[in-house]
């Protein structure tokens, strides 16, 4: 097998990875991924024991067992760009000897789970409820830089967005790509469900204004309008894209599931969700490991 050079697979001097700061063993096949690294601690509450921590930047994972079942909880920070850091690390980290710099000869499968907060695009849905991403439009152009497996971009949805969408050519191009269906089946089935679009910013990429004009403001006033295998565009948020693609091209499992925390169409923003993000974390803790 190819070695991977030092400045490709970058190692801290202990031998884990460099910003993720673990190695093999200390990674569970469950992984839980949020953006916020104060909220790793609310889901290893939760753990029976925690048996390896560790903190780098915005990264913080702890790694333990819930009701016997082994899980990794690691925050990302905000952003595909980060996402593709620590997927790309964890998945380093499962399926490479980083003694040797060499791919495992044995695929090592891990469950991704991204649990955030979203704005909704739909005035139906209320602030308080959770969405799960059964198919994720990306507009943040990330995975083209990478050669994608095939099957892993929904081309028709992708298609479809564009069209109706009438996406202009100075944007990046967006890319589909659908949830894992056993998590999904698994975890979310009693969830709001649709098409998230993740955005490559909060504030312009997302529609809002505040002192730099918009080149495109017409383009909230589409998306809610818009409707794939009778799945219309819930929400917006700023990772899953990301986690989608690398996770489906890497052979990993995914999910991500949405706290509510403002309803675009209706001007609705809640500012304390901490209480709804606790009973999220914990009922999913318990269909993960069910």
């Amino acid at each position: 097998m190819e070695k991977l050079n030092a400045s490709e697979l970058v190692l801290t001097p202990e031998g884990s990875l460099y910003h993720i700061h673990l190695k093999p063993h200390q990674l569970a096949d469950n992984i839980i991924l949020v953006g916020d690294p104060a909220r790793v601690e609310v889901i290893s509450k939760y753990f029976d024991e925690i048996n390896f921590k560790a903190s780098n930047r915005e990264i913080t994972a702890h790694t333990g067992t819930f009701q016997g079942v082994g899980i990794t909880a690691i925050s990302t920070g905000m952003g595909t760009d980060n996402i593709d850091i620590v997927l790309t690390e964890l998945d380093a980290c499962a399926n490479i000897n980083l003694e040797t710099r060499e791919v495992n000869a044995n695929h090592r499968q891990l469950n991704l789970i991204r649990l955030g907060t979203t704005g909704a695009l739909q005035k139906d849905i209320p602030c308080g409820s959770y969405i799960a991403s059964k198919y994720v439009v990306g507009i943040d152009g990330m995975m083209y830089f990478y050669k994608n497996k095939e099957g892993v971009l929904e081309e028709e949805l992708t298609e479809s967005f564009i069209s109706f969408m009438n996406w202009d050519k100075s944007l990046p191009r967006p890319y589909g790509v659908m949830a894992t269906d056993s998590l999904f089946s698994k975890i979310a089935y009693d969830m709001v469900s649709g098409i998230t679009v993740t955005s490559p910013g909060f504030y312009g990429p997302q529609g809002r204004e505040i002192r730099v004009p918009l080149a495109f403001p017409k383009i909230n006033d589409m998306l809610p309008a818009f409707i794939y295998k009778d799945y219309k565009i819930t929400n917006y948020e700023m990772e899953t894209s990301a986690l989608y693609a690398l996770s489906r091209n890497l052979g990993h499992n995914c999910l991500t599931v949405c706290i509510v925390i403002a309803n675009r169409m209706r001007g609705e923003f809640i500012e304390n969700y901490h209480n709804e993000m606790d009973a999220l974390i914990h009922l999913t803790l318990k269909r993960l490991c069910k």
